[in-house]
């Protein structure tokens, strides 16, 4: 009974963090509408600057805590008038979300060049002996932790439901255009929104630092056990983010303890994806949520760049040239980096018909990846299997994965979409590093033998290289033509305007399913072929980061250009390791390219070829004409 009780508190007590962690995105969501993924990196931030004002600079803990607060607090403030205000006028909400997914990886590029990568812990406010309560060991630090949990609670609910400031702000979540009218500035509300958000997150990293060692990248675990928890609860529901974020940490603790520690995290992601299908607004969902007849439709996708077609097949021409010509021009150590570049080129293919041509934002590209990364390795390595046998097993079985995904989340949209993906590719990392006897688990599955086709094997990076760029030219003439016909057109559609385009008969949820398989089924690929040139294959490098690594390679590149992902790839590969010292620097780089591209390169670096293109010839620019070129064809 005892040990029963002793891991409830422990789930009430990391339940308390994802409770406040829940409350910051309940406050950005209602009064912007979209969600902030940035804000678990404010709570390393936070832990890692009070670190250093009282070990490295010897100030007292009280005002070191009160400072590091103030320091992160300011530091949101500047991001979010920098980034978050200003895309609320000219992005998607995908491309918010998108947005918000760089400031992430931004930061904690900047927490690794400050601090390294080395685990950091604060010592407990109140020392480390537990208190002893009826029998029940309760750490000392659980009562700070609990205590700030509740002060934050009532304080929010307090602005939110007794000042004039929380009527703005809930006024600018009810109706933005009338909250203007009425001489409210949304755009400040927007910031002040952020800004609280990065103080709720600043506190709970500082009492969570004396339990958990905190690394550079573990606002990414913050991040994802908050946004599961508003979830759960209810995105919209002050309590039911309250409510979500107690159920998980309690849940989560009970499967550590009776089940394994090693599937607590799927177990909670089950949850969670039980939740999405069954009731998808949460559990707490508000019967009234916000008026869709008063949204403002503000936000609309751009255009997207074509070149003509004689210079465009020309300039095809010169880059194929250039890839044969490569290995050649380059020095030898790069052209294993080269390889990579070419591999994760065939997965950004996938993803760029999903995200690109289709408008289906996905972060769990990386789950199909694995399966058909290990599907392929376990069948050539345990059992024998030839490797074209192995490859192609991983992409039926791929395919089988994203039918089933697709057609239980096809419902869900936007934010809800997004998460249904991200779960996905949690879930699929919790079985490779669980599965301890049938992936190797986090060490890894080693032995796997190189990529051959009868008695020919591939064995060196060169003849790799060839193969894979053979490979990826044959995707990229078969995804042009594929794009240009009526199923490419339908898919743009499709992204443009699915009302619209179920209006032209277009089989919207078909078109869906069928952009899902195909993403998968070239991610699966491109796994499967980073096994056989590594030889080994770990969930590390087919896991979330992955995802979002790719994500960002696609968004810098250019969405929906099939090759602007090749520069974005190009530029995330080949730089950090032609520029070796500053290897450091590549997920700082990554994510402040992410960021940029979305403020400031809306079509990406392909869009910067085009439009110097355009000096020398002829370029059209296509602003979602896909849904015109329906309405001809129908109309003929």
């Amino acid at each position: 009974m005892n040990e029963a009780v002793q891991i409830i508190i422990g789930g009430l007590l990391q339940g308390s963090i994802f409770a406040m962690l829940a409350l910051g995105f309940f406050l950005v969501y209602r009064v912007t509408g979209v969600i902030n993924l940035a804000q678990g990196a404010f709570c390393v931030l936070a832990a890692l600057s009070m670190h250093t004002l009282q070990f490295s600079m010897g100030w007292p803990a009280l005002p070191a805590a009160v400072m590091a607060v103030g320091i992160t607090t300011l530091f949101g403030v500047v991001i979010g008038a920098w980034t978050f205000v200003p895309a609320m006028r000219r992005l998607t909400e995908n491309n918010i979300l998108m947005l918000t997914v760089g400031l992430l990886v931004l930061m904690q590029g900047l927490a690794l060049v400050i601090w390294g990568s080395a685990p950091y812990e604060l010592p407990s406010f109140s020392g480390e002996r537990p208190v002893n309560v009826l029998g029940i060991l309760v750490p000392t630090q659980g009562f700070w932790i609990a205590g700030t949990t509740l002060v934050v609670i009532v304080a929010l609910w307090y602005l939110l439901a007794r000042t004039s400031l929380g009527r703005a702000l809930r006024a600018c979540a009810d109706n933005p255009l009338a909250a203007r009218l009425m001489g409210i500035s949304v755009p400040r509300m927007t910031l002040l929104s952020f800004g609280l958000t990065t103080f709720i997150a600043a506190i709970g990293g500082i009492v969570v630092a004396p339990v958990i060692a905190l690394e550079f990248d573990a606002g990414q675990m913050f991040t994802i056990s908050g946004f599961i928890a508003a979830t759960i609860g209810g995105i919209e529901s002050f309590v039911g983010s309250i409510v979500g974020g107690i159920a998980l940490g309690v849940f989560e603790q009970l499967a550590a303890g009776y089940v394994s520690s090693m599937f607590a995290n799927g177990l909670a992601l089950g949850l969670l994806m039980i939740t999405l299908l069954w009731r998808p607004k949460g559990l707490f969902a508000p019967r009234v949520t916000r008026r869709q007849d008063v949204r403002e439709h503000r936000r609309v996708y751009g255009s997207i760049i074509r070149l003509d077609g004689s210079r465009a097949w020309m300039a095809g021409a010169l880059a194929v040239a250039l890839a044969l010509a490569l290995p050649w021009l380059v020095p030898s150590g790069l052209l294993s980096s080269l390889v990579i570049t070419a591999i994760l080129f065939i997965a950004l293919l996938g993803l760029d018909v999903l995200m690109g041509y289709a408008g289906l934002v996905s972060l769990g590209h990386s789950g199909f990846m694995a399966i058909g990364g290990y599907t392929a390795a376990i069948l050539s390595t345990t059992y024998g299997w030839p490797p074209l046998a192995g490859i192609g097993a991983g992409m039926v079985l791929s395919v089988l994965v994203a039918l089933a995904l697709a057609l239980v989340s096809i419902r869900l949209r936007g934010l809800y979409l997004a998460l249904a993906t991200l779960v996905f590719a949690l879930l699929v990392d919790s079985l490779t590093v669980g599965l301890i006897d049938v992936t190797g688990g986090p060490s890894g599955l080693t032995g796997i033998p190189s990529f051959s086709v009868g008695s020919y094997v591939f064995s060196t990076p060169l003849s790799m290289y060839y193969l894979v760029v053979a490979i990826a030219i044959a995707l990229v003439l078969l995804l042009i033509g594929g794009m240009r016909s009526g199923f490419g057109r339908a898919l743009q559609a499709v992204r443009s305007d699915q009302m619209a385009a179920s209006a032209l008969g277009i089989g919207v949820t078909g078109h869906k399913v069928a952009a899902f398989a195909i993403s998968a089924l070239l991610a699966s690929l491109s796994g499967s072929l980073y096994a056989f040139f590594f030889h080994y294959l770990s969930p590390e490098m087919v896991g979330t980061q992955r995802s979002l690594d790719m994500v960002a390679m696609l968004v810098i590149g250019g969405e929906g250009t099939l090759v602007g992902g090749l520069l974005g790839t190009m530029l995330l590969t080949l730089l950090p390791t032609i520029f070796q010292p500053l290897a450091m620097y590549k997920t700082f780089a990554e994510g402040l390219l992410l960021v940029l591209a979305f403020l400031y390169l809306p079509q990406g670096l392909f869009g910067v070829v085009a439009n110097w293109l355009a000096r020398i010839g002829r370029v059209r620019s296509e602003p979602g004409k896909a849904a015109t070129m329906l309405v001809r064809e129908h109309a003929r």
